[in-house]
């Protein structure tokens, strides 16, 4: 089979369009108030750490996905049931994502529409662009990313046309503002969104310019971290803390204030869209990078044959997950307090460091 191959603006693409994904819409890092937009660029520097050291495993083992250094460098025995680990963990991850997406299209208009549908549509359109290979998505991902960009500048514009933008709601900070806001930024929005790009290890061995991998994620990191604060503060600014604290998709309910000169209303179509196609695409990296990992693991030569499978469990635990939206946010929370730091950080951390003292100290040369 071809080697498929990426190119350095569609890895940017696939990053920008993977981070927005559902944190554009969602509210993120409630506790730190009215100082989200800050929790959200404190972050930013670790965010931007764990990229590089992503990216740095991937230059040490340019031809394996993260389930196939893991076992080299700690050994078989712990290295397999380890990168086994990782394979729930993803699903349910894209599961929520799924679970998100729905929810919204159901409370903003498809109120009678069964989640099933909605849902299943997602799940077959996830299916059938990972059956055409990582490439054919890459070069989608080129397109739609100017399309979100493009959206967005249109939304933000008519909100600050409109006159709904009030900065009252974003300042003064005091210190214990800028306490709680590091506080929310480690590890909650360091995790989420920025430690989920620890799904990106899979399609860095496709990437056809490796000298330039660090710089063009990262590149793509600071970006979406630097749109996500913007988004989040014009959030604030037009809702006040409260009802954006209380809202469950606080972009939409900003969206829907916009009136421009009683001509301009209705864009909420606008952030449905921005959703629609947030979420195709980072449950989309969820599922390739479960499905890559699984075939690896259980030595599958074409992922594809595990495409399907992945997709039906994915659909399954979107709807067993969590009766309702308020039971599926406390389950988010425990997820991202205990498991996902766990997956995202303290696991390529730790390869990084026992590669680099196993390579100091020579314990790699009977393998070499």
């Amino acid at each position: 089979m071809k080697k498929e191959v990426i190119g350095p603006s569609q890895l940017f693409a696939m990053i920008v369009l993977f981070e927005l994904g559902t944190a554009i819409v969602v509210p993120i890092g409630l506790e730190s108030g009215h100082a989200v937009w800050l929790s959200i660029l404190m972050a930013l520097p670790g965010g931007v750490m764990l990229y590089l050291i992503y990216n740095n495993l991937y230059r040490k083992f340019p031809n394996l996905i993260i389930s196939g250094y893991t076992q080299k460098i700690l050994g078989k025995a712990i290295g397999w049931p380890l990168s086994l680990l990782f394979i729930p963990v993803l699903m349910f991850n894209g599961s929520r994502n799924l679970r998100e997406a729905g929810d919204l299209l159901i409370s903003a208009s498809y109120d009678r529409t069964p989640i099933l549908i909605i849902n299943s549509i997602m799940v077959i359109a996830v299916m059938y662009i990972l059956n055409k290979g990582i490439e054919v998505f890459a070069r989608t991902a080129e397109i739609y990313m100017w399309i979100i960009l493009i959206m967005g500048l249109i939304c933000t514009s008519m909100v600050i046309f409109a006159g709904l933008v009030d900065f009252k709601n974003l300042f003064p900070l005091h210190a214990k503002d800028w306490i709680d806001a590091l506080g929310s930024a480690y590890p909650n929005i360091w995790i989420f969104p920025y430690g989920e790009l620890v799904c990106i290890t899979t399609i860095l061995p496709h990437f056809n310019k490796s000298s330039k991998s660090g710089k063009t994620g990262a590149a793509a990191v600071i970006l979406t971290g630097l749109m996500l604060s913007f988004t989040h503060a014009i959030e604030i600014s037009v809702l006040g803390e409260d009802l954006y604290s209380r809202a469950a998709f606080p972009i939409f309910t900003t969206i829907t204030l916009v009136d421009v000169a009683n001509f301009i209303q209705r864009l909420d179509a606008l952030v449905i869209l921005t959703l629609i196609i947030g979420v195709f695409f980072k449950m989309s990296i969820y599922c390739y990078a479960a499905t890559v990992i699984a075939a690896d693991l259980f030595k599958v030569q074409d992922y594809r044959k595990l495409v399907i499978p992945v997709g039906a469990v994915v659909l399954f635990i979107s709807f067993i997950s969590a009766e309702n939206y308020s039971s599926h946010l406390n389950e988010g929370r425990v997820f991202l307090k205990y498991i996902l730091p766990v997956l995202c950080a303290a696991v390529p951390i730790l390869l990084f460091l026992v590669h680099h003292l196993r390579k100091r100290f020579g314990w790699y040369r009977e393998h070499h």
